[in-house]
């Protein structure tokens, strides 16, 4: 069986998976991926959806090129339902279902957060792990325990990527900002002291952010500053926040990995992209005799393959979703799934 995904992910990646399970363990035929980019300022929800509709027609058609496969080879088309921004979602939304209905396809909506889970488990030796899912939009701490996928620890407030943009974009970084983040902290030398708040099993970044742009409009005023005014560098400002989130986000991972009695850590979203990030994990992970597990940066960035896939496992289990009922649901959560 085959699964054709037209995937507008929720923040600014338009992707198309094509999955199979006619090889052992399934099997990733496609994976485009088309991401919407700025060299300044953050994503605006409007010209990222105009982003997606410039880009539609050539992802798929790359896509089925890629897979060798026409449309008539397709069993089911896929969709991102949500969770994510809704401009975006419409999208892909739109594109699936006219797919399903100009070529009478099953029509089956998933949900972002738990699809970046099960690619994770496809792609990996991960039997029943823990997922550290940090994106853009969200951070989550997601296990599948007691017959259902359970949240054990959130952020209260912003994703750890959307904060880490926010804070590029202070500094001049265009969209996406993590990945200049990452190469300016590794020039970094100096850690200076930010908040570090975690609050039970959950985290947040709001007053992180507040404090850290405060810090940097602080040794950015010119001559007109006091002379008492600390020079913070942008590198030791970008060492320091990766350093404290970071740590706060393998706290709250590691509890969720204590409390479910589970060994394995998956890595999902793209903030896992982050070698510092993954590093931190693997210390945690060997200090705790677990495994990590880390799959290749396409699969953990948002993309089309994850919901193929996802897909490909629902439909297995009888989900179908009606086109009169395949509305967005961006605030959809891993645990009302």
């Amino acid at each position: 069986m085959a699964s054709k995904v037209l995937h507008s992910k929720g923040r600014d990646t338009f992707g198309v998976g094509i999955a199979t399970t006619e090889k052992a363990d399934g099997c990733i035929l496609a994976n485009v991926i088309k991401q919407f980019t700025t060299k300044s300022g953050g994503i605006i929800p409007a010209e990222a959806a105009e982003h997606h509709v410039d880009v539609c027609d050539m992802a798929i058609a790359e896509a089925l090129a890629a897979a060798k496969i026409a449309m008539r080879d397709i069993d089911i088309v896929s969709f991102s339902q949500g969770p994510g921004i809704g401009h975006c979602l419409r999208i892909g939304a739109a594109a699936a279902r006219t797919l399903s209905i100009v070529h009478k396809k099953p029509l089956v909506g998933v949900n972002h957060c738990i699809s970046h889970l099960e690619i994770g488990k496809l792609l990996t030796d991960a039997k029943d792990p823990v997922l550290l899912y940090v994106s853009g939009a969200n951070t989550q701490v997601i296990a599948f325990e007691a017959g259902k996928y359970r949240i054990f620890g959130e952020t209260l407030d912003m994703g750890v990527g959307n904060m880490i943009d926010q804070f590029a974009r202070q500094i001049g970084i265009g969209f996406p900002g993590g990945p200049q983040i990452m190469k300016l902290a590794a020039a970094g030398k100096n850690y200076i002291e930010l908040p570090y708040v975690v609050k039970g099993m959950d985290v947040s970044f709001g007053g992180i952010l507040t404090n850290i742009i405060r810090k940097f409009e602080s040794g950015n005023k010119g001559t007109a500053a006091p002379l008492s005014t600390p020079n913070y560098r942008k590198e030791d400002l970008c060492y320091s926040l990766q350093e404290t989130v970071f740590a706060m986000l393998v706290e709250v991972a590691e509890r969720a990995m204590a409390h479910t009695g589970k060994n394995e850590l998956l890595l999902g979203g793209g903030v896992a992209c982050n070698t510092r990030l993954q590093e931190m994990c693997r210390v945690m992970c060997e200090e705790r005799g677990a495994k990590l597990f880390v799959p290749e940066r396409q699969f953990l960035v948002d993309n089309g393959a994850m919901i193929s896939w996802l897909g490909i496992l629902e439909y297995l289990k009888g989900t179908r979703t009606a086109v009169e009922k395949s509305a967005i649901l961006p605030y959809w959560r891993t645990d009302e799934v």
